[in-house]
């Protein structure tokens, strides 16, 4: 180990041996010295336009900036939370949105005419969705978000989604060892167990950062992140989402607003879908594996001079998913979930807006293939917590409900977000047909059996059904 902690050292005043090379590397942060701290540099892989954050905090540091390094390392040596450095991580998205996306716009505080502009928009598209789903408002209020306010209202959320998983690397950090070694390395675990929480923080805050620059409202991952019973939009995402579509901007908004209500819509009254959403997430990571194999060649050539090794091996992925029956039902039941969520809004929305809106067809379009392949900070979380948050078969589920409304009306197709057994399956995605006609539950018994129970009455009608074979009051 060197004389200088994690690398810090005041400069010399002359390259040694003359080197004049080795004096060009420490002024541009490729060595050890004062202006890379961590190892990390500008034109590295922590550099502007690279994969390491924390070159924005460190990356340009000269003698007299030691002091808060020191200092901001000692705040990420000392971390006792959770598996994950929140602070950290919120730290990172702000500076991540404070640089402006890639095609040059920088995040604006929201005026007064953009507001009005949310707020009508979003008037307008909950009055044309009463006439295309049951469904009554979800949103109690509108409100235009910057991309710091994004980041700022949906942290907690990504908390729920993240922390499961971080929580399984920060346990796996420790079992990697012999149980003789724990002892006599507790500290240094201690230390890796802090190190592991800030670089997922940073993983974290640069995803989430990247991902205010793209998204356009709070739930554009078929996931409510923002406050319940608020629909929010971005109009400066919304602006560059319909820069080249040659669409007028009131009708991106518009369509763009629509969706947002209708999603609003769904998480307001079906009151068990967000922690059905949330528990399929939850089942996914406990059937994760980490990379042990990964993880001990890290833990065993850790280094505390070069703590990004750590951040490294979290950009390239240590998890995968055990091959088991369990898993792939969680897997297959987040999809489906998605993918049903996503499909309900697709053919709602489409409903209210075709009549109205000569541009429907093309911003559906536009927004599928925006669902269907994600963006970079997407593909971030994919690596990190080893789950794509994409629905694979929104089409298959948008003609679903579509042939539902055809056949059922939109007081039957709606009726079936009741409970979660009634909802179609990944197999039903497969035979839409098969479902459509399938032999519906009678309603009217199931609120005579719902009204009974209510009043404490023993009797339970007989619910008939052409598929026997599921359990109405299995969860």
């Amino acid at each position: 180990m060197s004389d200088t902690p994690f690398g810090f050292g005041l400069p010399p005043e002359e390259p040694d041996d003359g080197d004049e090379g080795k004096k060009k590397d420490q002024e541009s942060g490729g060595g050890q010295g004062p202006a890379n701290p961590f190892g990390f540099g500008p034109g590295g892989p922590g550099g502007p336009g690279g994969d390491n954050p924390l070159a924005a905090m460190f990356g340009s540091l000269n003698p007299n900036d030691l002091g808060a390094a020191f200092q901001q390392l000692g705040q990420m040596l000392s971390y006792e939370g959770g598996p994950v450095n929140w602070d950290m991580a919120k730290q990172i998205a702000r500076q991540t949105v404070s640089q402006g996306t890639p095609d040059g716009t920088k995040d604006s505080s929201i005026g007064p005419a953009e507001r009005s502009a949310v707020e009508e928009a979003v008037r307008l598209a909950d009055l044309w969705l009463d006439d295309a789903t049951s469904l009554p408002s979800g949103a109690g209020s509108s409100v235009a978000w910057s991309r710091a306010e994004w980041v700022e209202a949906t942290l907690p959320v990504w908390k729920e989604l993240v922390d499961p998983v971080a929580e399984r690397v920060g346990a796996a950090m420790g079992d990697v060892l012999p149980e003789e070694m724990q002892a006599m390395a507790g500290p240094l675990l201690g230390m890796m167990r802090s190190m592991g929480g800030a670089m997922f923080g940073t993983q974290i805050g640069q995803a989430v950062g990247v991902l205010a620059g793209e998204v356009v409202g709070s739930t554009d991952i078929g996931l409510p992140l923002g406050p319940a019973g608020k629909a929010a939009l971005l109009p400066l995402n919304i602006e560059s989402f319909g820069k080249d579509l040659s669409v007028p901007q009131e009708e991106v908004r518009l369509y763009l607003a629509l969706r947002e209500a209708a999603h609003q819509r769904l998480f307001a009254h079906v009151p068990w879908l967000r922690s059905h959403l949330f528990g399929a997430v939850e089942g996914y990571a406990r059937g994760i594996k980490v990379d042990t194999a990964k993880l001990e060649d890290v833990v065993g050539q850790f280094d505390p001079q070069n703590p990004e090794e750590l951040q490294q091996a979290l950009q390239q992925g240590m998890f995968q998913p055990e091959d088991t029956p369990e898993q792939k039902a969680a897997l297959a039941r987040l999809e489906t979930a998605l993918a049903l969520v996503e499909g309900w809004v697709d053919a709602v929305v489409h409903s209210a807006a075709k009549p109205r809106l000569s541009s429907a067809d093309a911003l559906r379009e536009t927004l599928r293939r925006r669902r269907a392949t994600g963006g970079p900070a997407e593909q971030t979380f994919a690596t990190l917590i080893g789950l794509e948050l994409r629905p694979r078969r929104l089409r298959d589920a948008s003609r679903l409900w579509a042939s539902l409304t055809d056949a059922r009306g939109v007081d039957g197709r709606d009726g079936l977000w009741a409970h979660p057994d009634m909802l179609p399956t990944a197999s039903d995605l497969d035979d839409p047909d098969g479902f459509v006609h399938r032999e519906q539950l009678d309603f009217s018994e199931l609120d005579k059996m719902l009204g009974e129970a209510a009043g404490g009455s023993a009797e339970k009608p007989d619910l008939k059904k052409k598929d026997d074979s599921k359990d109405d009051d299995a969860e």
